[in-house]
């Protein structure tokens, strides 16, 4: 914000948790916390050039770095903290904050475009490997080595995500029509999705799911797009029926026809929407698991500082049902009357039905990487005490992995 930053807590789709305010820095644009501790990294407009590490429950500063240049963005896992300049990139050890590595002389990149996986131990980086195609540059953030590079796209790179495991990539260009998934570290396409044909547009948000099963982008439009992630069942000799020998003849016609004719018949379309009633400012989605169950958020970067929550419908997709809008700004205020998504009542549908069946917070599935409303009672974060020799920020008995309930 204009006057500090804000850190909250979704465990219920009812309830937003204010888990932490602060007014010292003001003029705030970039603000990383370190999974559920009390680890942040804050750059605010005054000093673009520095970054400041934080202990938020303590209310005191770590440590600060100052670069050559803006500060764009700021990637950070328990093993690695990145700093993205126009061209470089700065690779922090965030044991002790020593830089290991700067990759100098990066391709122009004035949005600070670059992704980390958040899986430690495969610490992968990716950024554009080119100012005028959508080249990626995938980069070993462990071993510290170029990996590969992966020629994504025709036109430049506009968002790139990594999946929870490091294991999937995906891109989109600055056209906004395709979105590519690529294997890690290999760098071979798996999925390519269709957002659209009319138009293009400028994708600003790129999530996995963290069970890796759906991939959502949202842009300047007043549509976000979720792709499922699934393998067709192969094609054998056995499947003789009319529609089986239809599809085989359908895809040996591909083989004949130019390549992006050819590629446009294998793309796959969204599984399900959102359709916002509002376009063209820049709005930010995620997917997430609360009360057992899959929501899509999405934040419009707008003065109203909105929060939207949808429900999903994993089985089925379709149209997401808004259920819910948090105010970010301002006095605590959640509603779903007023200003709204949606005209006339919400339709009775799977995901209306079950939007509040479970009260129950529930956590993702991937190990040592889920939210937990524990950061909000402290409950998970020892008191930190600065010590004499180097900082350690990966330090488990300062900044715990959450540990997963049974399911």
């Amino acid at each position: 914000m204009k006057t500090g930053y804000k850190l909250y807590s979704l465990t219920s789709v009812e309830r937003l948790d204010l888990v932490h305010e602060s007014y010292d820095v003001s003029d705030v644009y970039i603000v990383e916390r370190l999974f559920s501790s009390s680890l942040v990294v804050v750059v605010s407009h005054d000093k673009p050039r520095q970054m400041n590490v934080l202990h938020f429950k303590k209310g005191t500063e770590i440590c600060n770095y100052n670069y050559s240049g803006n500060i764009l963005s700021i990637r950070l896992n328990r093993q690695r903290l990145v700093v993205c300049l126009e061209e470089s990139v700065y690779i922090h050890n965030i044991k002790d904050m020593k830089l290991l590595k700067t990759l100098l002389d990066t391709p122009r990149n004035p949005y600070g475009l670059c992704a980390l996986s958040i899986n430690h131990s495969n610490s992968y980086l990716a950024h554009p490997g080119s100012s005028t195609s959508g080249e990626i540059s995938l980069y070993d953030a462990n071993c510290l080595k170029c990996e590969c590079t992966i020629p994504a796209h025709d036109s430049p790179l506009a968002a790139i995500a990594f999946n929870a495991t490091g294991t999937k990539l995906a891109s989109a260009s600055e056209k906004g029509t395709v979105i590519r998934v690529f294997t890690v570290p290999e760098g071979q396409k798996l999925y390519e999705f269709r957002r659209g044909m009319k138009r293009y547009v400028n994708i600003s948000s790129l999530v996995f799911s963290m069970d890796s099963q759906f991939l959502c982008a949202s842009s300047n439009t007043e549509t976000v797009h979720v792709f499922k992630l699934e393998q067709l069942p192969e094609r054998t000799e056995e499947n003789v029926s009319w529609t089986g020998y239809v599809g085989k003849m359908f895809m040996a016609a591909s083989n004949y026809l130019p390549a992006q004719v050819s590629d446009m018949m294998n793309q796959d379309r969204a599984f399900a929407t959102v359709r916002l009633n509002f376009s063209g400012q820049k709005n930010v989605c995620t997917l997430v698991t609360i009360q057992k169950l899959p929501r899509l958020l999405v934040h419009r970067e707008s003065s109203s500082g909105h929060l939207y929550v949808y429900n999903l419908d994993p089985q089925d997709g379709g149209e997401c049902v808004l259920i819910k809008k948090h105010g970010l700004l301002g006095p605590m205020k959640s509603d779903t009357d007023g200003e709204s998504d949606t005209d006339g009542a919400v339709p009775a549908s799977y995901a209306a039905t079950v939007a509040r069946l479970s009260s129950v917070p529930s956590t993702s599935t991937v190990t040592g990487y889920s939210e937990d409303g524990g950061a909000l009672r402290g409950e998970i974060i020892p008191e930190h005490e600065l010590a004499v020799g180097p900082v350690r920020l990966d330090d488990e008995t300062e900044f715990p992995p959450v540990s997963i309930p049974s399911p």
